[in-house]
């Protein structure tokens, strides 16, 4: 996906966070679409202008992030929420994704870092700050446990390897390399294990990953 092909909204309740941040995305070739200041504006400007990605915040003043990613994703599900908050404590980053977000960043982040970020949330792949993701992974393997075997769709060595690589944020083009497949290859694994899990995206996938505990810490 290119750049211009990338629409954003930022969300923060800072005006200075908020338009320094839609500043530097813009200068870096990212289409900055809106930015809101708040969580009931940020669901009703998103569904006016549908962007890819939702960068924001989930202290938003009065209002919640949470509530926000849940009312966007329900009006909008093939939107990505990538959030970039000050807090990375863990009860926050597991309500966010809990909620749908895809990714989840401190506002340490680096510029480029940031605009990394953004470009993989709206690819579909998982995005954490280093560090996150495991205690992420921990939460969910300790709340959902262990699904009973008959209960588990039976997945191949291959695709259960591959499994654990797309919950680790890589790439297909990374995983192949890793692999040394191709990453049609990898794209074909990918494609058999949604439809064995009868699901329909990356992110769900992810997710399942997440809550089954397959993801190496």
């Amino acid at each position: 996906m290119s750049d211009d092909e990338i629409t954003v909204m930022v969300v923060d309740d800072h005006p200075m966070w908020r338009e320094g941040v839609a500043r530097d995305l813009t200068e870096r070739g990212l289409r900055v679409v809106a930015t809101a200041p708040d969580a009931d504006a940020a669901v009703r400007i998103a569904r006016a202008v549908r962007p890819r990605v939702v960068l924001m915040d989930l202290n938003l003043g009065a209002s919640t992030g949470v509530h926000a990613i849940e009312g966007i994703l329900a009006a909008l599900p093939d939107t990505r929420v990538l959030v970039l908050s000050a807090s990375g404590e863990h009860a926050d980053v597991l309500d966010a994704v809990k909620a749908g977000a895809t990714g989840y960043l401190v506002k340490s982040a680096g510029v480029d870092e940031l605009l990394a970020a953004v470009r993989r949330t709206a690819e579909g792949h998982p995005v954490f700050t280093p560090g996150l993701a495991g205690l992420v992974l921990g939460e969910f393997r300790r709340l959902a446990g262990e699904p009973a075997d008959e209960e588990r769709p039976v997945l191949t060595e291959r695709e259960t390897e591959v499994l654990r690589l797309v919950a680790k944020g890589l790439t297909a083009r990374q995983i192949g390399e890793r692999l040394v497949v191709s990453h049609r290859t990898v794209e074909s694994h990918v494609q058999n294990t949604l439809r064995k899990l009868q699901l329909h995206n990356r992110v769900q996938l992810v997710r399942y990953a997440i809550e089954r505990g397959l993801a190496d810490d």
